[in-house]
């Protein structure tokens, strides 16, 4: 796994250098000092990864987050505590408090391997086109704004347009995907059609209704009321029934 350390502090930059000596799978390819070097290198280089401070000269670890078109994995290095709740509403991986202690950096790499984390990308662009299951890592950016959460948190995808909508806990952001493109990918035994504009999470399912013209509705966890088509009714009952 290819990794950019980002740091303003050289001798922070050497010492997690030398812990990571520990952790073979962990390639080092190169460092930065500033939040803009660090967007050049990783536009250039693509890590897997990134250990990434947080309060630097000029822009924040935040603030550089926010302009890249490809998130990597993140893992923050920093010697404040108070941006831990931040760090987590960005999906961070892992928040290690400086100075790193050995024991929470191997958590974070073990953390690391557990995840495999792949990315819904935008139409047009390569990708692996294999079935993403619930136990898959996707990431998911809306303008500033990104996560990484798992396929199994997501109840719901709606259509907008090109966009598709995506819920999961109380947010719900817009990626460009169309929601032909999603049903190819998810995996069909937890993720329905149930209509021209969704695609329901079957676990996330609270109550099934029957609903006029032979169709039915289903209201998730969420509190969303999604109709299913008499089409899809058919298909939905044949999954379901024993």
């Amino acid at each position: 796994m290819k990794a950019i350390i980002i740091d303003d502090e050289r001798l922070a930059r050497t010492e997690l250098k030398k812990l990571l000596q520990d952790f073979p799978e962990v390639e080092i390819i190169d460092e930065a000092a500033n939040a803009e070097e660090g967007i050049s290198k990783i536009e250039s280089l693509q890590p897997d990864l990134i250990f990434l401070d947080i309060q630097m000269p000029g822009k924040t670890g935040f603030d550089m987050l926010s302009q890249l078109e490809r998130t990597p994995q993140v893992i923050f290095t920093t010697a404040y505590d108070e941006f831990a709740l931040k760090a987590f509403e960005v999906n961070a991986l892992d928040y290690l408090l400086k100075p790193v202690e050995p024991k929470r950096l191997a958590d974070a790499i073990q953390k690391l391997q557990l995840t495999e984390h792949k990315e819904i990308k935008p139409e047009g662009e390569n990708f692996n086109n294999s079935i993403l299951t619930e136990s898959d890592q996707v990431f998911v950016k809306d303008g500033e704004r990104c996560w990484f959460v798992k396929l199994s948190e997501i109840r719901l995808f709606e259509s907008v347009g090109n966009y598709a909508k995506v819920f999961f806990g109380g947010n719900k952001p817009l990626i460009l995907k169309s929601l032909n493109a999603l049903e190819e990918r998810l995996d069909e035994k937890t993720f329905f059609r149930a209509n021209r504009k969704h695609i329901v999470n079957l676990r996330m399912i609270d109550k099934i209704e029957p609903y006029f013209n032979g169709g039915l509705l289903l209201e998730l966890k969420g509190g969303e009321k999604i109709e299913v088509s008499r089409r899809q009714t058919v298909k939905f009952k044949e999954m379901m029934s024993l």
